[in-house]
C-alpha cells in the first residue's frame, strides 16, 4: 500500500540530509527542497537537481533552461506549472551548490537514494515520462551510455519515455553537433505530450 502522498511531499520539503554538504560548499547555502510532483500527472519530468535561481524561487525550472524546456515540450507556463499535467522529480530536490570553480555539483547521490524510489510508487501511470540528462538516464535506465547516444536511442523508448539532454544553454553546441534532436526528436515528443494532455 502506497503511503500517503502528502505526508511523503512534506517530508521531502523538511528535508535537511545535505546541510553539512551544502554548508561546506562555495555558496555555503541552506537545504531548499523544490517539491513539485501530484499524483495523476499526465507528464513526468526527471531532471538533474535544481540550479540556483530555482533555489532562490523555490519553483522548478524558474530560469532560461526552464524556456528552452517548455518549448522543446511545447507547453505554456501556465501548463508547466499545472501540477495535475506535469510533475517535476529532479534526482536531487536542492541546489547542491557550486564547487571553487563556480562550476555546479552534481546532485548529491543520498538524495535519489532517498526520495526517488518512494516518489515512483506513487506515479506509476503517468503516460509520458521526460528524463533530462544523465542521472535521471541511468536511474531509470540502467544506462551507462553516453547522454548522447541515449538521446540518439530515443526510439527505443517512445512513447511512453523519452530522454533528453540537460535544456542548459550550455548545451548549445551539442544541439548544434546533433541536428536530429529538433528535427526527429522533439516533433515527436511535441506530438506525444499534446496526445497526452488532451
Amino acid at each position: 500500500m502506497a503511503e500517503p502522498l502528502t505526508d511523503l511531499r512534506e517530508e521531502i520539503a523538511g528535508c535537511r540530509i545535505c546541510a553539512p554538504r551544502f554548508a561546506a560548499t562555495a555558496t555555503q547555502h541552506q537545504p531548499r527542497p523544490v517539491v513539485w510532483f501530484q499524483t495523476g500527472s499526465r507528464i513526468l519530468i526527471s531532471s538533474q537537481a535544481p540550479g540556483a535561481r530555482v533555489h532562490e524561487a523555490g519553483m522548478p525550472f524558474w530560469d532560461r533552461s526552464g524556456d528552452r524546456l517548455r518549448d522543446w515540450l511545447g507547453v505554456d507556463q501556465s501548463t508547466f506549472y499545472d501540477q495535475q499535467q506535469v510533475s517535476i522529480v529532479p534526482m536531487a530536490f536542492c541546489f547542491p551548490g557550486y564547487d571553487a570553480s563556480g562550476s555546479d555539483l552534481p546532485p548529491p547521490k543520498v538524495c535519489g537514494d532517498t526520495w526517488h524510489s518512494r516518489i515512483m510508487a506513487q506515479m506509476q501511470d503517468v503516460p509520458l515520462t521526460v528524463l533530462i540528462g544523465g542521472y535521471a538516464h541511468r536511474w531509470h535506465l540502467g544506462k551507462q551510455t553516453s547522454v548522447t547516444q541515449t538521446v540518439k536511442d530515443w526510439r527505443n523508448h517512445a512513447p511512453r519515455i523519452f530522454p533528453l539532454p540537460h535544456p542548459s544553454w550550455r548545451n548549445t553546441a551539442w544541439l548544434k553537433k546533433n541536428p536530429w534532436f529538433e528535427t526527429d526528436l522533439l516533433p515527436a515528443l511535441q506530438a506525444r505530450v499534446k496526445e497526452v494532455l488532451q
